[in-house]
């Protein structure tokens, strides 16, 4: 299901008794912040704050917070529901004859409307401001030791300078005043790709900023998708529709046309500017350092917006569930590298990059650490910091049955394996910026050839047949079930 826009998410979330309006005055300095991280870890309703001091532009946030209405962003029941649409469509057998040729059209057919789609007028330019400020937003300031306001679910726009391909990403903004900002993106993400590309040449770099859309929009500028392929592609996918793009007033960018607010402008080649602190998804401040800095031309918003926001610190928080969201909707394409993966669970304590718990079907030796070593070749999972390999029976959505594997299936000298590479910008514990050790650990059952002599014990198990007895006598025993 495709929404009309945010406006249209939020009537939806207020259907479906997920949605709280506070009506009574709040701030958006820190107040908003400890009502939204209190909401959040009582696994609460999105909330839409309607009268923020000084601003009477609406503010939504936890939108995103729980697993239904994860789910809800992205038209469906269950996001496994996603991940299995994806897995069928890598499973289908290549044509090789006319015959199969023709049996695939319907299936492709399917897909044929994805493609974003070009339009002349939007709701997101109903009005139109040259003379721009951002205070006109409530954007927020999170936490006490922030360096000030921060934008912080906007879906950047950037183009490449070398083939004008685009690209959508979520990158944290730093408010320095009216009509500048801090653009925090790292150095291994796509916009900061295209920022080099600009800078390598000389030349500003023109950017646009997307606030509110289709949830399902919003989510997939999160995405981890490869390098030149358009997230606004992957959107239509998860709504079933095209994504309606509009291009912006001041600059050659198109932005989704149902978007709240828009924010036109450009990156200059050379300038940078001290970005942060910032209260991070680790639960730790991120650290100040220099990025480039957003030089904002033109506001263009609907005639009454609504600001979307979100907040991060230690989790579990909003942002956990989405990328559980993506965890369950990108497994099949990371078990076309690693084809022996049954599962993987990224845990909210690991907050994505610091463990990934891993379930192979193992058929040789040191097939666990080979496992290790795919994942930290693989785009954005090169950052997990601890991996820990079990077999395919466990269940690593336990987290109690991984460790108490790793309790028992290891010998440190043997199963430890570390290796040093490029770590995430957050980790504060590096002893280099975005360099650093990782380790994995092999809680697999030990074969001879892996150098385990002794005979490995088997498992406590009950019999079935005694099980099924005891589950039919339960009641009898005077148990309730």
């Amino acid at each position: 299901m495709a929404y009309q826009g945010l406006s249209d998410f939020i009537s939806a979330l207020d259907r479906a008794g997920e949605l709280k309006r506070i009506r009574v005055p709040v701030s958006a300095e820190l107040e908003i912040t400890q009502i939204a991280d209190k909401v959040s870890k009582a696994n609460g309703p999105a909330l839409l704050f309607e009268n923020v001091a000084g601003h009477s532009t609406p503010l939504l946030i936890n939108a995103f917070g729980s697993t239904k209405r994860m789910a809800m962003a992205l038209g469906v029941e269950d996001v496994n529901e996603i991940g299995r649409e994806i897995e069928e469509i890598l499973r289908l057998p290549l044509p090789v004859g006319i015959v199969e040729k023709l049996k695939m059209i319907p299936m492709l057919a399917r897909f044929a409307k994805f493609p974003p789609k070009s339009v002349s007028a939007g709701p997101c330019q109903e009005v139109v401001t040259e003379q721009p400020s951002l205070s006109s937003f409530p954007i927020l300031k999170c936490w006490p030791q922030d360096g000030g306001k921060f934008i912080t679910l906007p879906m950047v726009f950037t183009k490449s300078l070398l083939n004008g391909r685009r690209n959508c990403g979520m990158y944290r903004m730093h408010v320095y005043d009216e009509k500048t900002t801090g653009m925090h993106w790292h150095v291994h993400h796509d916009g900061a790709r295209h920022f080099r590309e600009h800078k390598n040449a000389g030349k500003r770099m023109q950017v646009a900023v997307a606030l509110g859309s289709d949830p399902a929009v919003t989510y997939a500028a999160t995405a981890p998708m490869p390098p030149d392929i358009d997230e606004m592609l992957f959107a239509g996918f998860l709504r079933k529709r095209p994504v309606e793009m509009v291009k912006c007033k001041s600059v050659d960018i198109e932005v989704p046309a149902d978007s709240e607010i828009v924010l036109e402008g450009y990156v200059g080649p050379s300038e940078e500017r001290t970005e942060g602190p910032f209260g991070d998804h680790t639960g730790y401040y991120s650290l100040a350092d220099k990025y480039p800095v957003f030089h904002i031309q033109c506001i263009t918003h609907r005639k009454n917006p609504i600001y979307p926001t979100t907040i991060v610190g230690k989790p579990p928080m909003e942002d956990c569930y989405m990328g559980k969201a993506t965890e369950r909707i990108f497994l099949p394409l990371v078990k076309t590298q690693i084809p022996e993966l049954v599962d993987m669970n990224l845990p909210l304590f690991g907050v994505f990059h610091n463990y990934a718990f891993i379930s192979i079907d193992k058929r040789y030796p040191y097939q666990a650490k080979k496992v290790m070593h795919c994942v930290w070749g693989l785009g954005q999972m090169m950052f997990t910091k601890i991996i820990v390999v079990v077999d395919k029976d466990v269940n690593v959505q336990n987290v109690e049955e991984v460790l108490w594997r790793v309790g028992n299936n290891v010998d440190a000298r043997r199963d430890i394996t570390i290796v040093d590479g490029p770590v995430d910008v957050l980790d504060h514990a590096a002893p280099l910026p975005r360099a650093g050790s990782k380790m994995g650990i092999d809680a697999t059952k030990k074969w001879p050839e892996e150098g385990h002599t002794r005979e490995w014990p088997d498992e406590i198990k009950m019999t079935p047949e005694i099980i099924q007895m005891v589950e039919r006598r339960w009641r009898e025993y005077g148990f309730e079930r």
